[in-house]
């Protein structure tokens, strides 16, 4: 007897969406002229649009080119070209296109690589039972945030057992340049127990977007992500749109029900994209050169993440601190957005401790929430052995402390090992969230000369 296909009933789009894609349609020609070109900014007359909406630049003889509203000089609309221009002159036709960006998603969009207009950029085209969504959302409402209490695994040691996330929480990674930022958000992706990853790659070089999908993302990694590509090459609003794009694809599947990943590499870059469109709008500059809206988007972007009753979103972003500055502007105002902070030491890269992650200047706000009383003393006990001997590392170093003048760096010294032991871990390495915390646990309560051996012997099980 032939088997009956089961029936799988058409997935209904959401109400609000088609709200949303309507009201963001243009039921009439709305259409002007070129007046002036000045650096990455196009000044267009006779016709008014309203701020963020998709105007096409539309050249005689050169294919037309999206550009997207960011300001006005006086009545006239000022463009930011969204993709680069061929050619372009004064008198030029000009035509609004939609008032706001959309895109669309769904759950078969995991697995795929896209730009920041939610384009395939990997060859193949995008399943027909995708939604069209609007990119530009308000975060949700503060009182319908449910309280972060449960964590989220990374499968990364240090940040399971000693910063440890919760589902919904934001967190930022500091670090200067060639540190480990994307080999450890590779090993985030490939560790985590959440259900979707949405990674946005704003302002890359080139030649890393492929050598991180395929090094450390890996084809395990990409079967539950999304990645979301903008170049350094794009256009600034391209670069800028990559993040909203991650981020309102992030928002979709949390509102169905998952508990989401969302990376995005890095903050800055948004930022100094963000500049480049405030400066050609006419913003004066401010803090190093950063023009006001800056410090105004930076909010509605990492706000946009969080817990509601449908879902979470549990967002990474990456900052990129200039000569290692961690009290560098923009570092210094997400650091205030967010809700805990991993530092990428240089110096322990240069060690070959990896993660380079600097435990004493990291912190997860969060953390005594989310752990048992156990996990917490054990996390306080050895922060303390690390605290005490970086205090005391020059004296060690040059052989000017003498055995048995401190018990407390005394045993800092002995730990020292162990510890670090426990904190790296080869890229390709996960560990369950219970299994760190109970390293951890077992760690702080163990003899040094114990301790090494048992981390060790940890450490060839993961392995294998």
């Amino acid at each position: 007897m032939t088997p009956v296909a089961a029936l799988v009933p058409p997935r209904l789009p959401d109400p609000r969406s088609v709200v949303e894609s309507i009201d963001s349609m243009v039921m009439f020609q709305v259409r002007g002229r070129v007046a002036s070109v000045t650096g990455d900014a196009v000044t267009v007359q006779g016709m008014t649009a309203p701020l963020g909406a998709l105007c096409e630049l539309m050249p005689p003889d050169a294919k037309p080119t999206l550009a997207r509203v960011i300001g006005f000089d006086n009545t006239r609309p000022i463009l930011a070209p969204l993709e680069a221009i061929s050619r372009l002159a004064a008198g030029d036709r000009v035509r609004l296109v939609s008032n706001a960006m959309s895109l669309r998603v769904g759950g078969s969009l995991c697995g795929r690589i896209i730009d920041a207009f939610g384009r395939p950029i990997d060859g193949r085209p995008l399943s027909e039972d995708l939604s069209r969504v609007v990119v530009s959302h308000t975060s949700p409402d503060s009182l319908s945030r449910p309280p972060i209490d449960q964590p989220l695994q990374t499968g990364v040691r240090a940040i399971d057992g000693m910063l440890t996330c919760g589902i919904g929480q934001r967190l930022g990674i500091f670090a200067g340049s060639g540190v480990g930022k994307s080999t450890l958000l590779g090993m985030i992706t490939r560790g985590t127990n959440a259900d979707r990853v949405v990674i946005a790659m704003v302002g890359e070089r080139g030649r890393e977007v492929n050598e991180f999908i395929q090094n450390s993302l890996g084809p395990e990694g990409l079967k539950k992500a999304v990645v979301v590509v903008a170049t350094s090459d794009r256009p600034a609003a391209q670069r800028l749109s990559a993040a909203m794009t991650a981020t309102s694809i992030a928002e979709q599947f949390r509102d169905d029900g998952h508990n989401v990943l969302l990376l995005v590499d890095s903050v800055t870059r948004f930022a100094m994209a963000q500049r480049e469109l405030g400066l050609a709008a006419g913003e004066p500059p401010t803090t190093r050169g950063y023009p006001p809206s800056v410090f105004n988007m930076l909010p509605q972007l990492v706000e946009r993440a969080g817990r509601t009753e449908k879902g979470s979103i549990t967002a990474f972003y990456t900052v990129l601190v200039e000569g290692d500055d961690q009290n560098e502007p923009i570092a210094d105002t997400v650091r205030g957005l967010l809700d805990g902070h991993i530092v990428l030491n240089r110096k322990l890269a240069h060690r070959g401790h990896y993660p380079p992650i600097d435990i004493p200047q990291s912190i997860s706000r969060l953390q005594n929430q989310l752990v048992t009383p156990e996990v917490r003393e054990s996390v306080l006990k050895i922060r303390e052995h690390m605290v005490q001997y970086e205090n005391s590392e020059d004296l060690i170093s040059i052989g000017a402390y003498r055995a048995g003048t401190d018990p407390r760096i005394d045993s800092a010294i002995a730990m020292r090992d162990p510890i670090n032991l426990m904190l790296r871990q080869n890229s390709s390495d996960q560990t369950p969230l219970a299994d760190s915390q109970r390293l951890l646990v077992t760690l702080a309560a163990t003899p040094p000369n114990v301790a090494a051996q048992m981390i060790a012997d940890a450490n060839k099980r993961t392995a294998g």
